[in-house]
């Protein structure tokens, strides 16, 4: 395998494993590798400056992978970082490295569908970027309406989308929202909630999961740039910054199938690094 043909997937935690199922779905030769910093999520209500630096270290980190081109499957990241991102490790535009986001592709589907007025659902730093506010206008006069919904991931990363405590949740939510006729769920945990999303929103409204959309788009992109990534073996290397029995276990549920093993890699001195073994500290810590 030539390393230097693999595409990175990154993401908060779990949930970019649902991009990364519709980019394998469409792209089965391709070889990825999947970043998800577990282990420092929830993003969406983290200091920008802290989002910047998570960031960095993970893009950094996929690139030492092997990988060319990364995908930021996080809205969160996508919304109020990716321009930083692109500056600073992909500023040629003809570069041998590009770091792509979900914000566009997604704004441009829910344009396509919608008949006038986009709900946005997604984390607080997502919401108060704007970003899907600018995008949406740069393609139509569409209102907008968005709300900020801090307590979804969270639910789901404990695996309680199917509980009363997600529909609860879900339904007061979307009680926010006035007439839309569209609601994008912008935030890659959401589609596990699609059931509760389903029950509470009106019948008129129709509820867009981006991530057919945003693997569409790495596929025409591909297509635009031929040789940029050459196709390999189809394989996928996992790595996480929790603990990654727990990640392998959960990421099922989102990825729909088994993770291959998933190493763990842990920040030190500003960088992420490959452990051989999970560190659970206890007690008082000296550094």
């Amino acid at each position: 395998m030539v390393l230097h043909q693999m595409i990175g997937i990154y993401d908060s935690g779990f949930g970019g494993l649902t991009v990364l199922a519709e980019v394998r779905r469409r792209l089965p030769q391709h070889d990825f590798v999947y970043l998800g910093d577990s282990g420092r999520a929830p993003y969406g209500g983290r200091d920008i400056n802290t989002i910047l630096d998570f960031a960095e270290q993970c893009i950094e980190r996929l690139f030492e992978e092997g990988c060319k081109l990364v995908v930021v499957a996080c809205h969160t990241v996508s919304c109020s970082a990716l321009r930083h991102l692109q500056r600073k490790y992909a500023p040629e535009p003809n570069g041998p490295r590009r770091i792509l986001g979900v914000t566009i592709p997604t704004a441009e589907a829910a344009v396509a569908i919608s008949r006038g007025h986009i709900g946005i659902i997604g984390t607080a730093r997502t919401v108060q970027s704007g970003t899907f506010v600018t995008e949406i206008a740069k393609l139509s006069s569409h209102r907008v309406a968005a709300v900020a919904a801090p307590l979804l991931a969270p639910i789901v990363e404990e695996a309680w989308e199917s509980t009363g405590i997600a529909r609860e949740a879900v339904a007061r939510y979307v009680g926010a929202f006035g007439d839309i006729d569209t609601l994008v769920l912008a935030c890659t945990h959401y589609p596990l909630l699609r059931a509760a999303f389903d029950v509470a929103v009106p019948a008129h409204v129709q509820v867009l999961d981006p991530s057919s959309s945003i693997a569409q788009s790495l596929v025409n992109w591909l297509e635009r740039h031929p040789g940029f990534v050459r196709a390999g073996t189809g394989e996928l290397r996992a790595l996480c910054t929790g603990h990654p029995e727990m990640f392998r276990q959960h990421g099922r549920r989102f990825l729909g199938e088994d993770l291959p093993l998933v190493q763990h890699v842990a920040e030190e001195r500003g960088r992420l690094a490959h452990r051989a073994e999970v560190v659970i500290s206890r007690g008082q810590v000296v550094r």
